[in-house]
Formats: structure tokens, C-alpha cells, sequence
């Protein structure tokens, strides 16, 4: 059976930019890493403008002001949690296993987009922009159509909404099926994630612009996407057949069950993630407290 499981994936056809390895390579293809230069060069400028915005503002307001060291330390946390999800061996794997791409995933939305977000990563950007290119960037964050697309996106109702519906429409087999068989597709479903990841976060860790909502609502937004995620986890994990057809060769001729590796994928957006959630909502009520008692 698993002769003939080889010889189905062998035989699917791939396209020539395909983003998964073909599934009869060699298992140690996977150890492999992304070096697609757009997104090497993407990480890089991100990471350099912000090392010197925060050279800058430290420099000129003293170390620790406008972005804590934490904060500091939280953006670089979060930046290598997009490299371990996107350019480490975690990425070809994620091609193979259900349960690898779930690992992806979630390092996308409930690792890496909160810690960017805490990092304050659009004021220190600023920074390392020229006085006079910082002024044309704020006149243009001050066009009345782009100011009301950026406050609708950041509401923290909409950023709810736009990331569960993401999140949900990517599972379902059709949509996920072509995501894995086109590279373009497959580019867009983890960048999907992991804007509309940075949007919720940025909304219910207190960047609501209007200033409508507060921790309470926050945790509540956090409790509820809890609930979703964790119930399509739990659809993933408790279902007894393989959702995902193109997993079915590829996982078999690792030799692992492709039921059970789309079972352990569920756990992951089941449990861990899960809490991630719950730690935050418990994060963001403390604040609050603390707020209370001073």
C-alpha cells in the first residue's frame, strides 16, 4: 500500500513554481530552507528600518523612550517567529504534513502578529525616515480616504470579523487544496493570516483609534476568537477522514496517517493557540486592573 501511495505522489503534477516540493522528493529536501529573495528582502528591510528608527529615537529622546526596551525586544521576538514560520525548514515541511502547516500558522497569527504589534513597529518605522520624509508620510496618513480605510480596518468589530472570516474561508477544503497546489495562492493565504492577525491585535491591545472600546471589549474580541478557532480545531481534530486531498500521498509517503497528522494539526489550533488567547485577554484585564488601583 504505501509502494502504491509513493507512485500517487510521484505522479501529481505540479506546476514549476509550485511552493511545496514535488511529493516523491527526498525526505531530506525538507531540511531545506525558503530563501525566496522577495521575501528575504522583505525581512531584511523591516528588520533594518527598524533598528534605525529605534537608533534614532533613542538616540534623540534617550534609551527606552517612545519604545520600551521590551517593546524593542518583543518586535525582533515576533520578526524571528515570521523567519521560523516562513523561511526555516518548518516551511517545505509544512508542504508534506497538515500538521506542520498548522504550526506555520499559528507562529503567523498568535506568535508573531502580536509580539510585531507590541513592538510598535509603525512609529519606530518612522523614525527612520528623514524629518522631511516623515512629514510627507504623516500628511499622507492624513488623506481623508486613506485616514477612514485605516480606521475601518483597525475598529476592532471589523478586525475581528475580517480574521475569522480568513481564517475560515482558507480551511475549507477547496480553498486550502489550492492554496497547496499554487504558489501565488499559497502566498496570499499566509499573508492573508497574517495582516488581518496584525490588524485584530493591533485593535484589541488598545489601538482602537476612536476610543470606543475598551479592555473589556478587548478581552471579550480575544474570548470569542478563542471559541471559533478552537472549534474549528476541534472539527479538524475529531473528523475521521482527511480533509485535505493533496496531504493524502504526500503525508502517507512520510509514513505518518494522514488522519492522524490532520488530527494532531487540529490540536495545535485547538490547545496552544487557544491559550495564546487566553493569556492575552488575562494580559489586557491586568492592565486594566492596574489602571484601576492607580
Amino acid at each position: 500500500m504505501r509502494v502504491v501511495l509513493i507512485l500517487l505522489a510521484a505522479a501529481l503534477p505540479f506546476a514549476a513554481l509550485a511552493h511545496v516540493p514535488e511529493p516523491a522528493a527526498p525526505v531530506a529536501s525538507l531540511w531545506q530552507w525558503n530563501l525566496a529573495p522577495w521575501l528575504l528582502a522583505l525581512l531584511a528591510v523591516s528588520a533594518a528600518g527598524y533598528g534605525l528608527g529605534l537608533r534614532r529615537l533613542w538616540g534623540q529622546a534617550g534609551r527606552g523612550r517612545g519604545v520600551s526596551t521590551w517593546q524593542a525586544w518583543a518586535f525582533a521576538t515576533g520578526w524571528l517567529a515570521v523567519v521560523g514560520a516562513l523561511v526555516s525548514p518548518l516551511d517545505p515541511l509544512g508542504g508534506r504534513l497538515f500538521s506542520a502547516h498548522m504550526v506555520q500558522h499559528e507562529l503567523l497569527m498568535v506568535v508573531a502578529a502580536p509580539l510585531l504589534v507590541v513592538g510598535r513597529p509603525l512609529a519606530t518605522w518612522t523614525w527612520a525616515l528623514s524629518p522631511s520624509q516623515r512629514r510627507t508620510v504623516g500628511r499622507l496618513f492624513q488623506v481623508r480616504g486613506w485616514a477612514s480605510l485605516w480606521t475601518t480596518l483597525t475598529d476592532p468589530l471589523v478586525a475581528w470579523a475580517l480574521h475569522a472570516l480568513v481564517l475560515w474561508g482558507w480551511h475549507i477544503p477547496g480553498a486550502f487544496d489550492a492554496a497547496l497546489e499554487n504558489e501565488a495562492l499559497h502566498i496570499l493565504q499566509h499573508a492573508s493570516f497574517l495582516v488581518t492577525a496584525l490588524f485584530f491585535w493591533w485593535a484589541v491591545l488598545g489601538h482602537d483609534p476612536r476610543g470606543r472600546y475598551g479592555p473589556g471589549h478587548s478581552a471579550a474580541y480575544l474570548f470569542t476568537t478563542m471559541m471559533h478557532t478552537a472549534a474549528l480545531g476541534a472539527l479538524l481534530s475529531l473528523s475521521p477522514t482527511a480533509w485535505y486531498a493533496p496531504y493524502i500521498p504526500r503525508t502517507a509517503a512520510l509514513g505518518f496517517d494522514p488522519v492522524d497528522d490532520q488530527q494532531l494539526g487540529g490540536l495545535v489550533m485547538w490547545v496552544p493557540a487557544g491559550m495564546a488567547y487566553i493569556v492575552a485577554a488575562l494580559w489586557v484585564l491586568g492592565g486594566m486592573l492596574t489602571r484601576t488601583k492607580a
